[in-house]
């Protein structure tokens, strides 16, 4: 190919495949987040019998970083990055569903009010994911090779 040669172009990234892609890194970068708080609180000297802060916190890094990098594929037109969200999404469902229906998280039933949103940005981004025009461009012949 020599320079003069016009750069084949996919079609355009549709724009329900970005915001499916922004959501999901989102998500990542609340993991990240969560993460970074996990290892303040360990390093304050807050303890849990169960669990080990920064345990939980590498967890944390490796799948936010993994689910943010998803996201971030999404955006740029990669279809790998379909996989991850998917996946996320649907653990993201029963993950919502335990945290509405288990009052153990946060006092007086507090916690019902974080699962709900979690449920409705996982459908959100679902029905983002398999919008006819996120389906029909990730389904595309003339996409390029590394998409």
């Amino acid at each position: 190919m020599s320079s003069s040669d016009p750069v084949r172009r996919g079609p355009s990234i549709p724009k329900t495949l970005r915001w499916a892609g922004l959501g999901t890194a989102a998500q990542g970068a609340l993991a990240l987040i969560v993460a970074v708080i996990l290892v303040i609180r360990e390093l304050a000297g807050h303890h849990e019998v169960g669990i080990s802060g920064y345990g939980t916190a590498v967890w944390f890094v490796v799948i936010g970083g993994a689910v943010l990098a998803g996201g971030l594929a999404l955006t740029r037109g990669r279809r790998w990055g379909r996989g991850l969200s998917l996946i996320t999404q649907l653990l993201l469902l029963p993950t919502g569903y335990t945290i509405i229906t288990g009052d153990y998280l946060l006092e007086a039933g507090l916690s019902r009010w974080l699962g709900y949103p979690i449920i409705a940005v996982a459908l959100v981004l679902l029905a983002l994911l398999f919008a006819p025009a996120s389906t029909s461009w990730l389904d595309a012949d003339d996409l390029p090779p590394d998409a």
